[in-house]
């Protein structure tokens, strides 16, 4: 199930790095030389992600009636569009075709958005909160993989996401209605399956061996500790 996230075969010298959330200058080396995606898929995946989380912050820009929290909503829209576009460029200054490296995770991730949006606007703006946390997260994790041009992506990355205004709403929604926070604190954890998934076929080959996991292992625990800090940060329970 994985294939379509196979693409590309330039290759740079590449190493996870992670730093915990306690420390400055040391990090835990995790050896992914067998593992990372190549330089082409990663970043066409990232630069099409963060297409993705745009398109469905429009949308939920036009099904927002409160003038107040379209301006909200706009604003984490246009950091996802800032940050794909500085992707698009990186991919540019390299010498490469943007689309071309986009085009072969189309079908598959916007299937994955059509997954992840839910019944009600409420339930869709967590979604692109949590998946777009997690996922920022794990791509940061590779971005020590490849060099200066990893670099690049972690600056680009880093910068101001402008979804604080999102985890306002979702406060004051949870605020208005006793039941809203099960019921979103439930469709949280629906969400980490799936984007569990998405990162773990990012990865390669396919399927892993036992030493392999054992490498993995620690960015999944790193990821779900961050889903978790993002969760209590909005009352929910992960």
């Amino acid at each position: 199930m994985f294939d379509w996230l196979r693409g590309g075969s330039r290759r740079e010298s590449r190493s996870l790095r992670l730093r915990s959330r306690d420390e400055q200058s040391t990090a835990t080396r995790v050896d992914f030389e067998e593992l990372a995606p190549d330089i082409d898929t990663y970043l066409g995946q990232a630069a099409y992600l963060q297409l993705g989380f745009f398109e469905t912050l429009s949308e939920l820009i036009a099904l927002t009636p409160e003038l107040a929290k379209k301006d909200a909503l706009s604003r984490a829209a246009g950091a996802a569009l800032t940050k794909h576009e500085e992707l698009v460029r990186l991919i540019r200054d390299r010498g490469d075709d943007p689309t071309a490296l986009m085009l072969p995770f189309r079908e598959p991730l916007d299937d994955f958005r059509r997954k992840t949006h839910g019944v009600r606007p409420q339930e869709t703006m967590l979604s692109v909160h949590i998946i777009a946390g997690m996922l920022d997260d794990f791509y940061l994790a590779l971005s020590a993989s490849y060099g200066d041009t990893g670099r690049r992506v972690a600056r680009i990355l880093r910068g101001d996401n402008d979804r604080q205004a999102i985890v306002e709403i979702i406060g004051e929604t949870i605020e208005s209605d006793a039941e809203w926070k099960s019921l979103l604190a439930l469709w949280g954890r629906r969400l980490v399956g799936d984007t569990l998934l998405i990162a773990r076929a990012a990865l390669r080959p396919t399927t892993l061996r036992i030493a392999d996991e054992e490498k993995v292992e620690p960015v999944f625990t790193e990821l779900m500790a961050a889903h978790s800090r993002r969760m209590d940060a909005m009352g929910l329970a992960a």
